[in-house]
This record gives structure tokens, sequence and C-alpha cells, in this order.
């Protein structure tokens, strides 16, 4: 299978879906639903409300279809929109809380890391972590947004946001470096 192949395809579904052929909608919705879940996993941890939240993205996908302007990836379009959905079911929940303390941002955590962890272990470290460090993490370090963009899409401070990533990080590896000494026998004290 050719990737342009692919593309090409893609392309001709977008066109049918946006003529309401429920058949290409159905193959497109297939073809992204699984990444689009864990889009939203990242940030919602019940899977039910994460798959809730899907699908009102996808609905949102579908419904503004015609906007979308084949200048970038699809994928990558509708994981904005996904992203958004998201937050803004966090917001609905009130579960957004920002601290405010000043830290020194330009420390960077130790990356000595010798444990090997699974993908559904690192997971549950970043669902443990408060909503606004996880949310601000999974935008910047799994996403790639600066911090810019995040303070507009959560309307915080570029500081804020850098703190919030800052003090994730710090969580994050306090958390790792507890596995670390587990798997290696060492008694904590």
């Amino acid at each position: 299978m050719k990737i342009i192949q692919l593309y090409k395809n893609e392309a001709r579904l977008i066109k049918r879906a946006i003529a309401n052929n429920r058949e290409a909608q159905n193959v497109l919705y297939e073809l992204h639903s699984p990444k689009m879940l864990s889009v939203c996993r990242y940030y919602i941890k019940d899977i039910q409300k994460a798959e809730d939240v899907m699908l009102n993205g996808f609905f949102k996908v579908f419904s503004n279809l015609k906007k979308f302007q084949n200048s970038g990836s699809f994928e990558g379009w509708i994981r904005k929109i996904m992203i958004r959905e998201a937050i803004s079911f966090l917001r609905t929940q009130k579960n957004i809380e920002f601290s405010i303390e000043d830290v020194g941002v330009d420390e960077t955590p130790s990356s000595t890391i010798n444990v090997e962890l699974e993908v559904s272990d690192i997971q549950k470290l970043i669902d443990e972590l408060p909503e606004g460090y996880k949310i601000v993490f999974v935008m910047y370090a799994i996403e790639g947004y600066k911090h810019q963009e995040i303070s507009e899409m959560l309307n915080i401070s570029v500081g804020t946001s850098k703190s919030q990533l800052f003090k994730a990080r710090n969580m994050l590896q306090k958390k790792i470096n507890q596995l670390n000494r587990k798997s290696h026998g060492a008694i904590e004290i």
C-alpha cells in the first residue's frame, strides 16, 4: 500500500462525507476513532467519559467538515477538535485548577530514568497529576503545543503554563524515581 494512495482515498472520502455520504463518514470515523480516543483519554481519566467526548468531537468534525481546508493533515485537524472538546468537557466539570505559586522554571528535572514502563503505566502516572498540571503537560510534551498556544487555549498566562509544566515534570520524576527504587529492591523509609 502506498501512502500517497491512502491520502488520495482520504481526500475522496472527505468529499463524499461532506456530501453526507454515511458510508464515507463511517469509514473516516473507523480510521480515526482509535487515535482520537487516545487523545481524549490523555486528558480524561474515565474511559466512558473520554468516549463521550470523542463522540461529541466527531459530531463537530462532521458538522464542520466543509471548513477543512486541505492545507494540513486531516488527522491533525481532527486532533485539534478533540483537544478542544476535552478541555471544554473538563471546564464544565470544573476539574481544571492552576496553582499560581511562583516556581523557578529554569531548573529541569533529572533525566536519569532506569525503569522500563509500559504505556499503561505512563498513562496512570499522568492520570495521577492534578488536572492543571496534566493538561499543560499533555499539551506541551505529547501534543507539541508551545506555551503561548497553551496560554491562549486555556486562558492562562505563559508563566502559569511554564510553571504547571515544571511542576508536572517534577511530580512525574518523583513518581518514576519511586518506581525505579521499588524495581531495584530499594526500601523506602
